[in-house]
């Protein structure tokens, strides 16, 4: 059976809403550019280095991809990240890229922590995932029969 790897991440801190016409248009802060960076390291010093990015299409998700700099990956920007419950989510994965060995999600709360509690339920801590929040996953088998993975682990960025 093969082992896959999924990694959730919450996206890094961004500015508070105003001025912005809307939520989508909203950048990092200074505080999440640096979260990002720091994100991007731990993600390598744990050799989690993705085969294939999905990325939600929201300014300051496509801003931490940036800062994580890991090394060149296939990115897919998916809008039903930005939008989606944690059901759409799963069924996103499920239908993905079936060669894809390590896959680095990166979206919006509460999506990210409630489908991370329906693949390991009560695995995170109540609060769920932070910003700059990773928890990582181990799924056994085919993406398309994802239903269960463990938790291995999960970290909170901050630079």
């Amino acid at each position: 059976m093969t082992e896959r790897t999924l990694i959730l991440l919450r996206h890094a801190k961004s500015v508070d809403p105003d001025p912005y016409p809307t939520d989508l248009e909203r950048p990092l802060s200074p505080r999440g550019r640096r979260d990002a960076a720091a994100a991007g390291s731990w993600l390598r010093d744990q050799g989690l280095l993705p085969d294939l990015v999905l990325c939600s299409t929201a300014v300051r998700t496509r801003e931490t991809l940036e800062g994580l700099a890991l090394a060149e990956a296939p990115v897919v920007f998916e809008h039903r990240l930005y939008l989606g419950p944690a059901h759409d989510t799963l069924d996103l994965l499920r239908n993905g890229a079936p060669d894809v060995s390590t896959l680095l999600v990166i979206g919006h709360n509460p999506t990210l922590s409630m489908l991370s509690d329906l693949l390991d339920p009560d695995a995170l801590p109540d609060e769920g995932l932070a910003t700059s929040g990773i928890a990582v996953h181990s799924v056994h088998g085919a993406w398309r029969d994802l239903e269960t993975a463990a938790l291995k682990t999960h970290h909170t960025s901050r630079g």
